[in-house]
């Protein structure tokens, strides 16, 4: 596998672009067009939010066909909680995107985020899309990621290529997503894009174990959105033959995959609202994988956690309270917890002054290891999240100023 460089790259049979076409207010880009020269294979996952915005519903329903050509995508608006009318501006978006494609409606996937409860602006909205599909470039993707970005500080984008069933296949990925991020399925937006020929039902197989080890792994401050979407689309220009189930080729594919999403989810995090530390929790000794993340998920999504890494304090107590609390068999005699290097607990007791200096030397690094031990079993799980700052409350509480 190679990693391309994602300042100029291309994937065949596909263009992108975004543009400013006037929903932000600050001038900064807020629409993008994906577009396939080709009909292609599609796989979706979406929010598991109750809510549920327009676009999710839409691409819900379309992506049981496996079928696709296009993704348009508005940043600035979510399009939630719009009533009929939202839903109905989600399929006239796909409809002026088909129109300015030549391409079918239902081929045509739309996403958005921003503020929810408030209705797009169809006028600019029409008049983006006039302009973004005659910029459209195979070497677009940049300004892609530029628009769909809401409070990110940078554009997130993944690139590689492998030599899958004799030809050279190509897999990029560009997402977005800096707070409510917590995992629910895909806890952002993020679009991919391939030429290797795979069937649809085999691609969302391999988009959902992917999504399993990469997206829903991650937590910036455990708030699902409502607009929630992954798609990938999967053209076939490479010329490739398809694999087969279980075959070395479909391997080689599924580690692309997981490469792409892998990057993009720890970007995700380490751009967290307000971040400035990046954490990895690693929980072993638990009676089960599943208990395992669910103890690191626990960990990742305290607040009181989160505040002391920002305050490079090592408050194990803090780490100690969320498994207590977790929902799953542990002991706290049998409890141990390591902050880099620094075994601060051992057996549910703390270490001492020598071991809590050297955990706040951890602590004061860009980037964090904790481990904890449950010795209850061989569970282990690791995920990743960020410091809770005070900035964070900051990009809150003035998000629709």
């Amino acid at each position: 596998m190679r990693i391309l460089d994602v300042r100029s790259f291309s994937v065949p049979g596909f263009k992108a672009w975004g543009i400013h076409c006037g929903i932000k207010k600050n001038g900064k880009k807020d629409l993008t067009i994906i577009y396939s020269d080709r009909e292609a294979a599609v796989a979706g996952l979406f929010t598991k939010n109750r809510v549920k915005a327009a676009p999710v519903v839409l691409d819900t329903a379309r992506v049981k066909s496996g079928k696709g050509q296009a993704i348009i995508v508005n940043s600035g608006c979510a399009n939630a909680c719009t009533g009929k009318r939202g839903f109905a501006d989600a399929r006239a978006t796909a409809e002026m995107a088909a129109q300015g494609l030549g391409i079918r409606p239902d081929a045509v996937y739309v996403a958005s985020t921003g503020v929810i409860g408030e209705f797009l602006p169809m006028t600019k909205i029409a008049t983006g899309i006039a302009t973004a599909s005659g910029l459209l470039s195979a070497s677009g993707w940049e300004p892609a990621a530029e628009a769909i970005m809401t409070t990110d500080i940078y554009p997130k984008l993944f690139v590689v290529q492998e030599e899958i069933g004799g030809r050279t296949v190509t897999l990029a990925g560009i997402a977005k997503g800096s707070g409510m991020i917590h995992p629910d399925m895909a806890t952002m937006l993020c679009f991919m894009v391939t030429d290797a020929l795979i069937s649809a039902p085999m691609l969302k197989k391999a988009l959902q174990a992917a999504t399993d080890r990469s997206f829903n792994v991650i937590t910036v401050d455990g708030e699902t959105s409502t607009n929630d979407t992954i798609l990938c689309m999967a053209n076939g220009a490479a010329g490739n033959k398809r694999p087969a189930a279980g075959s070395k080729d479909l391997k080689k594919f599924q580690a692309c995959l997981d490469a792409v999403t892998r990057s993009l989810a720890m970007q995700v995090v380490r751009d967290g609202e307000g971040a400035t530390k990046f954490v990895e929790i690693t929980v072993r000794g638990a009676k089960t994988p599943v208990e395992a993340k669910r103890a690191a998920m626990a960990v990742a999504k305290s607040s009181l956690v989160k505040t002391a890494l920002f305050g490079e304090d090592p408050n194990w107590g803090r780490v100690m309270a969320a498994l207590g609390y977790a929902g799953v068999e542990m002991d706290e005699a049998r409890t141990d917890i390591f902050i880099g290097k620094a075994k601060i607990v051992e057996n549910g007791l703390g270490q001492g002054k020598a071991a809590e200096r050297d955990a706040a030397s951890a602590l004061k690094q860009r980037e964090i290891q904790i481990a904890i031990d449950l010795h209850k079993g061989k569970g282990e799980a690791s995920v990743w999240t960020c410091d809770l700052s005070c900035e964070y409350v900051k990009i809150n509480a003035a998000y629709r100023s």
